[in-house]
């Protein structure tokens, strides 16, 4: 099939490079087919008697073929096109939508190979995980990559647009095919695999600033008091709450910004023991992290003091929460637990954000209106802030103690499952207490305090496998909290795809 599609691409291309790259690849692919034969013989298997086709894989080929074909909406069929340009458009498409699968089996090639223990030598995909990880295919799938580029470049932005909608379809419907696969084994994701509503309950809390942001909040907050702010003293009204000048607030939330970063890179270095402990000692650090608690407080005092967020307005906030760009796929992984009827769930999120306002905002914005948001919160005369800031989540002794509370308060008898999402030390003590704590980013002084409390921060994907392995040989796959193990991701893609699954 693969074969059958590059030869329809190499057609098209009316470049003499690019019908010699498609030549080479169609080559690969008819190795590839060799060995997956000889796979089939070796297993003695009789494919045309004992295994139908599923529909995920006829769907995934019907939508190769057809782009081949050049049947793509608002596209000419393939008979008719008049120029190589057009031509060239088809091969272009037809790469951008093999692309996908030649990435994706290099990928898992790398992945199941690293994973492989040593003594493993009788794996019965041996073969087949030694071909897609070979240096061979790896270059292969870089030579395709290479091609799709080249054939690209003379196209416009729409036909970009098209390529790109063409690859994430391909994605899509290989994600399938490998969902629709069998599995004669019990398996611990995703997650929510074997939930019951009636007798479970998921409970997600999740940090906000740059765990779910791009940006964080308190610099929004200082840009919207900055550039709202008079120019001079004579802009005043007498009877509104009194203002510094733009300029001088400037310079004013600089200072206290680099202050700010300078002591809090003290504090970290204060708080880590001179040794490396050999065990996890949650004790140890949460003595510690009351020490960053205090600094954290003091930190706060000195923005309210300086007035730098007096005079915000209401509607202001609400209008940058709700232009504010948050991680791609955060909200689609909120939108999908709190709108899935088949989960008894809740969203919590926890946040050292001054203003609970700009969360909601965010948050409702890509309506999201059943998450509960605990922050601080500003207080306002009419709809104008005053400055201060009424404190309720602002260390990381804090947090604790509102997750704490929050299950606390859970009125039921159910079975609760605890994860909570964070990028900072100050969610540490929450991302150890709950079920399963997931580290997304790349904090460095959350690795450093982490580390040197004997904190082990683990792939997600290298410690499903091992929790996996350890589930088929009989011990349980409980979560619990307070482990001493974090599991590390790149993406809210990861923790959709662990959590929810597919």
């Amino acid at each position: 099939m693969h074969s059958l599609r590059y030869e329809l691409a190499e057609e098209c291309a009316d470049d003499d490079d690019a019908k010699l790259g498609i030549c080479e690849l169609r080559k690969a692919v008819l190795e590839e087919l060799k060995m997956h034969n000889s796979l089939v013989q070796e297993w003695g298997l009789d494919l045309a008697k004992e295994h139908g086709i599923n529909s995920a894989t006829v769907k995934y080929t019907e939508f190769l073929l057809a782009t081949a074909s050049g049947k793509i909406e608002g596209l000419k069929g393939p008979g008719k096109l008049a120029t190589p340009f057009e031509k060239t458009k088809i091969a272009a498409y037809t790469l951008g939508a093999m692309t996908p699968c030649m990435r994706l089996y290099a990928v898992l090639g790398k992945k199941f190979q690293e994973l492989l223990d040593s003594n493993e030598s009788t794996h019965p995909y041996n073969k087949w995980i030694d071909n897609y990880s070979s240096d061979g295919f790896q270059a292969t799938t870089l030579q395709t990559e290479d091609l799709l580029d080249k054939l690209s470049v003379s196209l416009t932005g729409e036909e970009l647009d098209v390529i790109e909608k063409l690859y994430y379809q391909a994605m899509k419907l290989e994600i399938d095919f490998f969902s629709a696969q069998p599995l004669f084994q019990p398996t611990i994701v995703p997650l929510t695999k074997g939930h019951k509503p009636a007798e479970d309950h998921l409970i997600v809390f999740s940090d906000f600033d740059l765990t779910c942001t791009v940006v964080d909040s308190s610099a929004i907050l200082a840009e919207i008091a900055i550039v709202t702010a008079p120019k001079s003293d004579q802009n005043q009204p007498e009877d509104q709450i009194v203002r510094m000048l733009s300029s001088d607030l400037r310079n004013t939330w600089g200072f206290l910004s680099k202050q700010y970063t300078e002591e809090y890179e003290q504090c970290i270095e204060s708080i880590m023991p001179s040794d490396r402990l050999n065990n996890f000692d949650y004790k140890e650090l949460s003595m510690a992290l009351e020490q960053l608690s205090k600094f954290e407080n003091t930190a706060n005092n000195r923005v309210i003091e300086s007035g730098v967020l007096k005079g915000i307005s209401l509607e202001d906030i609400k209008r940058a929460g709700e232009r504010l760009i948050l991680q791609d796929g955060c909200t689609n992984f909120f939108q999908s637990i709190v709108k899935n009827e088949n989960l008894n769930s809740n969203v919590h999120v926890l946040s050292y954000c001054w203003c609970g306002d700009l969360i909601r905002s965010a948050f409702s914005s890509a309506d999201l209106n059943e998450l509960n948001v605990h922050a601080n919160e500003f207080t306002y005369e009419g709809s104008v802030s005053t400055g201060e800031i009424v404190k309720k989540v602002e260390s990381p002794i804090d947090k604790v103690e509102a997750f704490r509370n929050i299950l606390k308060n859970c009125n039921d008898d159910k079975k609760k499952l605890t994860v909570y999402i964070g990028d900072s030390v100050g969610d540490l003590l929450c991302l150890l207490e709950a079920d399963v704590g997931i580290v997304i980013g790349s904090s460095s002084s959350l690795r450093s305090v982490g580390t040197q409390f004997g904190i082990s921060f683990v792939p997600l994907y290298s410690g499903l496998v091992k929790k996996q392995k350890e589930y088929v040989e009989g011990s349980t796959s409980n979560w619990k909290g307070l482990s001493g193990i974090l599991y590390t991701v790149s993406s809210w893609a990861e923790v959709h795809a662990f959590i929810l699954g597919c």
